[in-house]
């Protein structure tokens, strides 16, 4: 059974203060919207709060580090009992890679990712399900990445991660699909956001953030499994498949990214 048709009007949207999180939540801005926007950077969070609210929306917002699993927990536990939200986006993501000239990934940097791309969007989507079901239905959106699809050896942690998600957002879908929750993972390539720009490398198919916002708008709101934007994406993705192990391997070893660290 699909999520309720009718327009969401409480909706909250993690990752709010920066790139496609903040394109979304600008998307979903107007009247009679409530909109709960978490986000780490306090600064740019209530820019895009004000926004929001120039655009019709009601807003209220967390600041808050995904990173700790417990404290978004504990948080979302509040704020979903204050809204009883009908639309949850968890957008929220990082997506940093193996030092230029390094072996391996900082262990610390793999916890980072596994909690922030992982363990904490997990969470809370199963919390969100068990509640939005209770409340008759609703509807979940999670931002993988196309690198879910391919063994990146600059960057084990980010596909590992975006990987375990794509697998848990297929799985918590079937298991709601009786229950009037529909989840929607989106798994989009290169995009121009802040993350994108501190990347060295060629990036194919580059999205503009509103274009990309709003295509995993309707996606979501249609109630879709999943959605790979831009298509190309989908089509290497079948290609890499029908490559020869060692040529596969051999592409992905000889590609160098580098990325400028975060500030």
């Amino acid at each position: 059974m699909p999520g309720r048709k009718r327009g969401a009007s409480r909706i909250l949207v993690t990752g709010a203060s920066s790139g496609i999180g903040a394109a979304l939540a600008r998307h979903y801005a107007g009247s009679g919207r409530r909109l709960m926007l978490w986000g780490r950077d306090r600064t740019r969070l209530d820019s895009v709060a004000a926004e929001c609210r120039a655009l019709g929306a009601q807003v209220a917002t967390r600041s808050i580090d995904l990173a700790d699993p417990q404290a978004a927990r504990a948080a979302l536990a509040l704020d979903d009992d204050a809204f009883a939200f009908d639309l949850a986006i968890l957008a929220a993501g990082l997506g940093d890679i193996r030092p230029d000239g390094a072996l391996t990934e900082r262990p610390e940097l793999v916890i980072e990712l596994g909690c922030v791309n992982f363990t904490t969007p997990a969470m809370m989507a199963t919390l969100l399900a068990g509640h939005m079901a209770a409340r008759g239905g609703g509807r979940i959106g999670l931002l993988g990445s196309v690198a879910a699809f391919h063994d990146l050896p600059y960057a084990p942690a980010y596909a590992g991660s975006k990987a375990g998600l794509t697998r848990f957002a297929a799985a918590l879908r079937l298991g709601m699909r009786d229950h009037g929750v529909s989840v929607t993972l989106a798994s989009p390539g290169f995009v121009d956001t802040p993350m994108s720009r501190r990347l060295d490398c060629a990036k194919p198919f580059l999205l503009d953030v509103e274009t990309a916002a709003a295509r995993i708008a309707r996606a979501v709101d249609a109630g879709r499994a999943h959605l790979v934007l831009p298509w190309p994406f989908s089509v290497l993705r079948a290609a890499q498949a029908l490559l020869p192990g060692p040529v596969a391997r051999a592409i992905l070893t000889r590609t160098r990214v580098v990325q400028t660290p975060r500030g």
